[in-house]
């Protein structure tokens, strides 16, 4: 595709031109969100707006879900395994069966847990993906994971062990997962994205596969559609060093992510660090989202993204809280919803990751500009 070409040739000279100035932001400088938007890194139908603040958090306590299962210190597996994993004894009665939307999760680290919604799971008799973020304490007991099947048709175990993949799931599918919390939509939302990935390549021997598997994780690992991603995320992941290195010296801490000329959604973190260990992952996913998409709608600006992002407020808010741990809030605004994980463990007590996500209001149109938005 033309645009993916313009994406290698021009994205990391763009990169290195607006990250030139490594002059952390002053607080005087921010919006009143606390946030600011700077300027693009934008090739064909994909824009990245990187984001900066003033307040950041040391996260050095916690693990990704990677780096424990990596280690082996995080573990998991089906519902119907979970026995001899208790590490106190408790009056429920194991299960004896694997189900769709359950896995369980044990943290024998020293270290807290983060995971993040739309981490894809592979193993065990289908691949899923987590729903919501949360934290799971140090040496915890059994939790649910709280998933779904990223994989309609298969229920056949292919490998006891249980991994992650190179991407989250794209925003497309991430926000069945969190907003509509409904497995029908999630298995409708991939296999649209299936359909849409297969339509890009040509029918290789590669390809084939494309036609039996019901996986996402397996669509987004094919040869020939990982060829496509690698294309538009080269630039990226080649000089991801550098380029992170001088947005961190910036306090850089998320992105706002456009499609096609429509702001659809934004990842924010509470530190650079946090920032530069799910970077590869979410580039990856917003990459996914720019190949299955379609269309041109124009330009985003700058002031559009720091619209979108400085409304982070709402009509109507409900929150899940682990006393001790952590509280989950979901934010409803009349065309997006916020999502808010906030730390309540000792000497935390600060929100660790917020993703906002355009939600329609009528169907065929996400946000763009000339809508406005105000606090």
């Amino acid at each position: 595709m033309r645009w993916q070409k313009w994406f290698v040739a021009g994205a990391l000279a763009v990169a290195l031109f607006f990250y030139v100035s490594r002059r952390p932001v002053q607080a005087g400088e921010l919006p009143h969100s606390g946030f600011k938007v700077l300027a693009p890194l934008t090739s064909g139908n994909l824009t990245i707006f990187p984001v900066v603040t003033s307040a950041i958090h040391d996260t050095h306590i916690f693990i990704t879900l990677d780096e424990g299962l990596r280690s082996g210190e995080v573990i998991v597996t089906e519902a119907g395994n979970v026995r001899g994993l208790v590490r106190r004894p408790t009056p429920t009665r194991p299960s004896d069966s694997a189900q769709v939307n359950t896995l369980m999760l044990v943290n024998n680290s020293k270290q807290p847990l983060l995971l993040l919604a739309g981490e894809i799971v592979t193993g065990g008799k289908q691949d899923r993906v987590i729903g919501k973020d949360r934290i799971v304490p140090p040496e915890s007991d059994p939790i649910d994971l709280g998933v779904f099947c990223v994989e309609p048709g298969r229920w056949v175990a292919q490998s006891d062990k249980f991994s992650t993949t190179a991407e989250l799931v794209q925003p497309s599918v991430r926000a069945q997962a969190m907003a509509k919390k409904d497995q029908q939509e999630v298995w409708n939302s991939v296999r649209t994205s299936h359909a849409a990935a297969s339509e890009t390549v040509t029918v290789t021997a590669a390809a084939p596969e494309l036609q039996t598997t019901t996986s996402y994780a397996t669509v987004m690992d094919n040869k020939a559609i990982r060829k496509q991603l690698d294309q538009i995320t080269a630039p990226i992941e080649r000089d991801y060093q550098s380029v992170i290195r001088n947005l961190r010296e910036k306090n850089a801490v998320g992105v706002v992510v456009a499609v096609n000329g429509e702001i659809l959604w934004a990842d924010i973190f509470a530190s650079p660090d946090l920032l530069g260990r799910y970077w590869q992952k979410l580039v990856r996913s917003y990459a996914a989202e720019a190949l299955t998409q379609t269309g041109s709608h124009g330009k985003i600006t700058e002031s559009e993204a720091q619209a979108f992002l400085d409304k982070l407020q709402g009509r109507h808010e409900t929150a899940e809280t682990e006393p001790g741990v952590y509280r989950h809030a979901e934010i409803t605004g009349d065309d997006y919803k916020v999502f808010e994980l906030t730390s309540l463990l000792p000497k935390t007590d600060f929100e660790v990751h917020i993703a906002k996500m355009y939600e329609e209001p009528t169907v065929g149109r996400m946000y763009r500009g000339p809508v406005p938005l105000q606090r």
